[in-house]
Formats: structure tokens, sequence, C-alpha cells
């Protein structure tokens, strides 16, 4: 039989429907009753029939019309809030937030594969698993390691064994020894006490890559935990049944056991739970409406779900993808800028780089060979002024090499550094079935996360901190010889005056977010965990530098593009003229001044969807190719242009 699940005020109630050619509004009357019935008071409703209410499905809300036929407008075990009328929106209604979400967007269920064996996922790959590109399954081998752990533990408890954590308290409480009798309770117990973070949930994409993340680390067969767990965590991911994680609350070390524990309280059918079917609503609920059934804790499982870096490095995959995304498209806009300003090819030239041979510095002075005036492509802007008497640029222009290639440098640095994280073992303690012992150690300390991303932020600001100055020199008539702010009619006009500012806005602010969270350490846990990592805040402030790092690379390739038309008919290098017309897909000519956020926006939009470097790596690997031949297609080299194919094996659903 169909049935319903609605939410009224502060109570979700399952109204079964025998026939669904009922209306809306009888599903609202049908909730309305049994909410009525289960309160001493009745709710505070007289009669339920003259209750005037609205209804609206949870996911994306939805209105729906009263006179409406249930099957007409809702599927089976949909998810609907009653609102009743005088009445404010029930306080633990959490809303959906549409458009900020690839799975709330357009979420589609995925018919490929990734199989996970706990050695062998990529911050690529766990991206794409967070965008929902993806289902999970077990390998084999990685199934069989994780029964053999679970029946140590299990010969453990039999033998009634003192073992941290199965059969003793945590933290201070680690010499408490544990009944067998209680020691459900005391799994349930660590997650429900444990669950103590606050802020605002993570998003379901980062809440995805958290979940993908954590079974990626079972599934190596060092936590102890059971298959039947492990498995009912593989359908909740494929589901995209996902918990309400609170972005705050981790300080890195014993792992990241707040957030760890609230997604863990979710699989429980505990605290909230959204879905791209329901919307925020009780997990009991969530996991219901998708055939699923709480996990219910063995000795250790509740240990084993939370003890890790798992918060720091998902966040931590997703910043340093991100980084390098606008690394490979910040050499491009620079270039643009480079034309626009009438700079030099000569600080690029290649026997330069060879004295100081930096990977990164080498990498980006190649990139600006293969998109600047050479042999491959003429620019007319380059030849207007060939012959000028400029001898050498500013150093914005003429040091991105050095600048922009520590940068990529740091990149491949944390990107190591996150991918042998996420491929680790971070439970304690750990089951080594082989040797038929648990052993006791520090693994779960974030500090190699927290100090990685650190030392990204460092880096990845300076596209931004160098960023801003080239918008300056496009703005100012007196360094560009453009007209100022790069607008006609200057003073009825303010062009990119302001959007300058705000440039410069996000460098500062980054400037403070740049500051290291891993040099800070509290003790907590009553002197037991007396140091610790601060890696969840390194990983947030990181993604949000990373943000503006894209916003002010959008304006300065906003304003570089806005300063070719003040130089036409001369045209650029062919692959600069292709990424002007991409710009101009999306945002026109700036003629007068008009709402310029919008077009900010829409340019960050291409960045972020790496539409700019898309559209210029053709260019860029053909110079490769013609000038490096025994570069391409070889292993990474320092003119690579993209990191090594992922080694994990894609399986198609069948």
């Amino acid at each position: 039989m169909p049935r319903f699940t609605v939410h009224v005020r502060d109570e979700w109630l399952t109204v079964p429907c025998k026939d669904t050619s009922s209306t809306i509004r009888w599903l609202g009357l049908e909730a309305l009753k049994r909410y009525a019935k289960n309160k001493p008071d009745n709710g505070g409703i007289q009669q339920v029939k003259d209750v005037c209410f609205t209804s609206r499905r949870c996911q994306g809300h939805g209105l729906l019309d009263a006179d409406d036929m249930i099957h007409d407008v809702l599927e089976d075990n949909d998810f609907v809030e009653l609102e009743i009328e005088g009445d404010t929106m029930s306080s633990d209604f959490i809303p959906s937030q549409p458009g900020l979400s690839y799975l709330t967007r357009a979420y589609r269920e995925p018919e490929e594969y990734i199989s996970l064996d706990g050695n062998s996922l990529t911050s690529t790959d766990l991206v794409k698993l967070g965008h929902g590109l993806y289902k999970i399954k077990l390998t084999p081998e990685a199934e069989r390691k994780v029964e053999q752990s679970r029946e140590l533990l299990d010969t453990i408890v039999k033998e009634k064994k003192v073992v941290y954590g199965i059969t003793t308290g945590f933290g201070k409480f680690a010499r408490t020894v544990i009944p067998n009798s209680k020691l459900k309770e005391l799994q349930e117990n660590l997650i429900r006490s444990h669950s103590a973070g606050l802020g605002s949930p993570l998003s379901p994409e980062k809440t995805r890559m958290l979940l993908a993340l954590r079974i990626n680390i079972l599934a190596k067969g060092y936590s102890g935990i059971s298959l039947e767990t492990l498995h009912c965590m593989v359908k909740a991911f494929n589901a995209s049944c996902l918990s309400f994680v609170p972005e705050k609350g981790t300080v890195g070390a014993s792992g990241d056991l707040a957030p760890l524990s609230h997604l863990a309280l979710g699989l429980m059918g505990e605290g909230k739970m959204w879905s791209p079917k329901s919307g925020w609503a009780d997990a009991k609920y969530v996991l219901e409406a998708h055939g699923l059934r709480p996990i219910t804790l063995k000795p250790k499982e509740g240990l084993a779900l939370i003890n890790g870096t798992q918060m720091i490095t998902s966040l931590g995959a997703e910043a340093v993808e991100r980084a390098e995304s606008m690394a490979q498209q910040a050499d491009i806009i620079a270039a643009l800028t480079l034309e626009v300003l009438k700079g030099t090819t000569k600080a690029f030239d290649s026997d330069i780089h060879e004295l100081r041979p930096h990977p990164g510095q080498k990498q980006v002075a190649l990139r600006f060979r293969a998109l600047l005036d050479s042999d491959h492509h003429a620019s007319e802007i380059a030849e207007s002024h060939r012959f000028c008497e400029r001898v050498q640029d500013a150093y914005t222009m003429r040091c991105c090499p050095q600048v922009h290639g520590i940068v990529n440098d740091t990149i491949a640095f944390v990107k190591n550094v996150i991918n042998t994280e996420i491929n680790s073992a971070t439970d304690n303690p750990m089951v080594f079935s082989e040797r038929g012992e648990t052993i006791s150690g520090g693994n779960f300390h974030g500090e190699y996360p927290a100090k990685a991303l650190d030392y990204l932020c460092i880096g990845v600001h300076e596209l931004a901190s160098i960023s801003e100055r080239r918008i300056e020199r496009l703005c100012n008539p007196s360094l560009s010889e453009l007209p100022a702010f790069l607008v006609n009619e200057g003073g009825l006009n303010s062009g990119f005056m302001i959007a300058h500012c705000t440039a410069a806005a996000l460098v500062s602010e980054n400037k403070v977010l740049c500051h290291p969270s891993s040099v800070d350490s509290l003790s907590t846990s009553a002197a037991t965990e007396d140091h610790v990592s601060m890696g969840g805040w390194a990983a947030r402030k990181a993604l949000r530098v990373i943000e503006h790092v894209e916003q002010v690379l959008a304006i300065e390739l906003l304003a570089a593009c806005q300063g070719i038309e003040f130089l036409r008919p001369l045209r650029t290098t062919t692959p600069l003229e292709k990424v002007y017309d991409l710009v101009r897909s999306v945002v026109k000519p700036w003629i007068k001044d008009r709402f310029m956020a919008a077009d900010i926006e829409a340019v960050h939009r291409l960045l972020v969807d790496q539409k700019v470097w898309n559209i210029a790596k053709p260019y860029i690997e053909k110079y490769c190719t013609d000038h490096f031949p025994e570069s391409r297609p070889s292993s990474p080299t320092a003119f690579s242009l993209d990191p090594p194919p992922s080694p994990q094996k894609r399986l198609r659903l069948e």
C-alpha cells in the first residue's frame, strides 16, 4: 500500500493511502487526525476539518494544490510538509537550499560504480563521488579483510579480554571495564554523546565525500567493523541518504570525532538526514523511505565509525582539486592580461627557466609560451608593439612563472599528502587479524592533512594576490594606456572601479585566513588528548581561501576581456581569442555601467566548471607535442598538463 510521510509541526507521521486518487487535502486531514490523536490537548486543534493549511513537498518546497489527486503530484514514500495557518515554520524543519547543491539541482542516480578497497581511491574520484557521479561497491578482497578483522574482535569479546574501546570506556575512561551485557549500549552512547557539533550542515556533496571516505577507510580491514554494518553504509551512500553533519566541532585529534559521530548518528536512524527524494527529515523516516534499516552497533563499531581524519581529508580533497584547477586557469588569465597590457614574452624563454629548474616554474613558463605570440600562434597585438622602447615588464607579469610556479608545486605536495591520507587506516585501536592482536596508536591525529592544508592556503592565496595587482594595472590608465577603469565616458560611468575594490577586499580577507590553524593546540579530554591538529578549521578555511581566489581571477578575466575591446580590431593569439569568445558567450562587453555582480558570478562559474582550461588545453597540448615530443604521452613530467590518471577501477552497473 502506498504511504507518505507528513511533517506536522514537531511530528513526522506516516499516512497509508489505499486510494491515490484521493486529494492532497485528504492526505493533509489524515495527517492532522493522527497528529491530534497523539497529543494530550489534541495539539490545540478543536476540529480537524476546520483547520486551514497548505501542503508542500519537502524536496524543493513545491506548493501542492489541495484539489490535486495524490497520484498526479506525489510518488510513493514522498515527504510532505504541512503548514497550518497561523503557525511559524517548525523549528526542527531544515529547509533544502535549491541551487546550492549538485544533488538538489539535477540529481540523477548514477549507473557506474567505483570499487573501494581502501588502497586506491584518489582525490579526483572522491570529488566525483561527492557530485553523485558514481555509486560504490566493495572489492571481494576488501570484504575478506573486513570479515577477518571482525572475527578477531568477536573472539576478544567472547573471551572477555580487556581491550581499549572494545571492552573499556574511552579517553579518560580507558581503564573502566564494561561488562559484555552493556557493550552495545557503550557504542551507542559513544555516538550520541559525541554528536556535539555545531553550525550549518555540510552540503550533500561534502557529506557524500565524507561517507564515501569513511567507507573506504573501513574497507582496509583494520577497524573491526562488521561486513553487515559496512554494507549498510554502502547502501545508504548509494541511496544518497546523508546524515546532518555540522561543520564545526572537530579539533582534528582523536580524529574528527564530532562530525563523524553525526554521520554515524543518522545511520543509526537518529537525528536528521537528507536525500534527493525527501530533503531534510528525521533519519529513521528517510532510511525507511529508501527501504533501509538503521544500523545496529556491535562491540567496537561505534569507535570504528568515528575515529579518523575523514572530515579534514574529504574537505581537503575538494580544496586541492579546486586549487589545481585554478592554478591551471590562472596561467591562461595572466597570459591574456599580459597581452592586453602589451607585455613581452621574453621573460618566458625556456633557457631562463632551465637555470632555475623548479618543475612548477618550468610548467608555467611553458604554458605562457604556448598561449602567447609564437610560431604557433601569431598575435596582432604583440606585433603592434614589437619595436617599443619598453625593456621589461612589472613583476606581476614578468614573474608569473616564479610566483604561479611555486603554487603548482605546493598543490602537488598537498595532493600527495591528501591522497596518502585518503587510503590510510586512521582508527584506534588497529585490528591486525594476521597477528591476532589489537594495537593502540595515533594514526587518528590530523597533523598531516592540517599542516598540508595550511600550506595550501598560503600557496594558493598568492594567485589572488598577484592577480589583484594585475587588475590594478588594467584599471589604472597611467599603467595600462587604456581608459580609466576600462570604460568610456569615465565619470558618468565607473566601470571596473568597485570590481577592483572587491578583489582587494577578498585578497585582504585571505591574508587573515592564511594564518595557519595547525600552529594552535588545546588540550582536551582531561589532558588525555593533550595535543591536537585543528585540522577541521584548516580544511574549511582552505575552501574559503580557494573560493576567494576563484572570484578574484574571475574579475581579472572580465577586466582583461574588457581591455581587449579597446585594442580592436587587433586580435590576440588563437587560444586567447577562444577564451575571449567563451567569456563573451556569458557576459557582453561593458559599454556603460550596469549591474556587475551577475557578470562576476557568470565568469566565476566558467572557472569552477573548468571551461577556460578546457578551451585552452588542446592548444597547450599541441605546443608541448611539437616542442617536447618525448614528454607526450609519457608518464607525468614537468611538462605534463594533468595529474596521472586514477588507478581506480570503475565497474558499470549490470
